[in-house]
């Protein structure tokens, strides 16, 4: 599993020099890039999922990367067929703007997806991040996502379900959408950056008044940047019986040292031991 397809889901990378190196960093871990080249045009919403297309019906492409996000990944979802990718199923992987794709891909053809560093975030990337991603992207043979990373418990308890989530402004600009994320018997996180607190807590009412956190199993709060992770559980708590775990894991978001979080495996978060365990996963190299 070596070769690496980079698409462009969102905004382009403005500078050439961590694109260069986000290429380089992923040769030195053994990926072949099979297009290098700096891309300098914005693709419109039906070239983005052209692009797609091509990247998942290639044989010889293994991993889809996104080179950044942004903006705009949800406005392809009109012209993304989910039967062309069930059929020719890969790893796609990015975050941030990308789980207006990420998600919506899972429900609609049951492909686990990755929430997972991209080339931008490769220039100079921590060993943790690393080795995170290269966990994923060989199966998983650890199979607890929190493994070495700091965990601060809310709620205590024990829950299994599907896990999903990410970006919250991007995932909450899906609901009442033909591709809004289906929240039953799920396992959410949720992360975001330089959202302002009464942003975050608009953005989280939605949900509550439209009934997103009813099915919901546990939730783990993932990095805020700019907002403490206890004020927005105090957000939610203001509103609504957390009657399910509750963590924080600042691993989870726009940062450093990443976690990359395979989107629709089943798992089960055991607040006792600050384990997030997989359970079962199913994508091209995955281990059970």
């Amino acid at each position: 599993m070596n070769n690496v397809f980079i698409i462009t889901p969102s905004y382009l990378m403005k500078k050439k020099h961590p694109f260069t190196e986000g290429i380089m960093q992923l040769s030195k871990l053994g990926f072949n890039v099979i297009n290098p080249e700096f891309p300098k045009a914005l693709p419109s919403p039906r070239e983005k999922a052209d692009q797609l297309h091509r990247a998942f019906a290639d044989p010889g492409i293994d991993i889809i990367l996104a080179q950044r996000g942004g903006y705009s990944a949800m406005k392809s979802l009109p012209f993304i067929d989910f039967e062309l990718i069930k059929n020719h199923p890969k790893i796609l992987a990015g975050f941030s703007d990308l789980c207006a794709w990420l998600n919506p891909i899972h429900e609609r053809t049951g492909l686990v997806t990755l929430h997972a560093p991209m080339v931008i975030n490769l220039d100079a990337p921590t060993p943790f991040t690393v080795n995170s991603f290269m966990n994923a992207v060989t199966g998983y043979p650890e199979k607890d996502l929190l493994k070495d990373a700091p965990v601060t418990v809310y709620n205590s308890g024990i829950a299994s379900g599907t896990l999903k989530g990410g970006n919250l402004i991007t995932i909450t600009a899906l609901i009442h959408t033909d591709w809004d994320v289906k929240m039953d018997n799920a396992i959410l996180f949720l992360e975001d950056v330089d959202e302002k607190p009464h942003q975050v807590d608009r953005y989280l009412t939605q949900w509550i008044l439209s009934g997103k956190f009813r099915g919901v199993k546990a939730v783990i709060l993932g990095d805020f940047r700019g907002i403490e992770s206890r004020q927005v559980h105090d957000m939610l708590a203001s509103q609504m019986e957390l009657n399910f775990p509750v963590i924080h894991c600042p691993y989870v978001g726009h940062v450093k040292n990443k976690i990359t979080m395979p989107v629709g495996a089943e798992v089960e978060l055991n607040t006792d031991t600050r384990q997030l365990l997989i359970k079962q996963l199913s994508f091209p190299g995955a281990t059970q």
